[in-house]
């Protein structure tokens, strides 16, 4: 079932495709194919199937994608709050669970704990879609927001 488009998933898809992706080259490159899924204020939900170029030599997703996606969607769910920039990270951890297999379709859920004036912390888990939703990566990524 689809997601109902409200203003905080409009607002993110519009973001995404009109501003960001256009003028980030590294985000069109691992990110093309990322369907924003959900918005709410404060929290965005994206999946992302994992294709060939995600994968290292092991055939696991890459941890530079995963930690790709931290950057990614804890800038989304800042954007989710109504503002028109994503911020400049200026902290980030990745904590790596398990793996991901070309093929398998990942959840990355984002979540704004907080949006300062200058501040916005969020976390963020990338897990497998479907029933068990087995975690792949976690993290925290804190940006510098110019917020309204």
């Amino acid at each position: 079932m689809a997601a109902e488009v409200n203003a905080e998933l409009q607002h993110v898809r519009n973001y995404w495709l009109n501003f960001m992706k256009p003028k980030s080259p590294i985000y069109t490159f691992l990110l093309n194919d990322i369907e924003v899924v959900s918005a709410t204020k404060g929290s965005v939900t994206a999946h992302l199937k994992v294709l060939p170029v995600h994968v290292n030599s092991k055939g696991t997703l890459h941890g530079v994608v995963s930690s790709c996606l931290m950057d990614w969607a804890g800038g989304m769910s800042i954007v989710s709050t109504g503002l028109d920039n994503s911020g400049l990270s200026t902290d980030i951890h990745t904590t790596y669970v398990s793996v991901a297999r070309e093929g398998d379709l990942l959840e990355i859920e984002s979540l704004a704990s907080k949006v300062g004036a200058s501040l916005a912390f969020t976390t963020i888990q990338i897990r497998h879609a479907g029933e068990n939703g087995q975690i792949v990566a976690h993290g925290t990524h804190t940006k510098y927001v110019k917020a309204k």
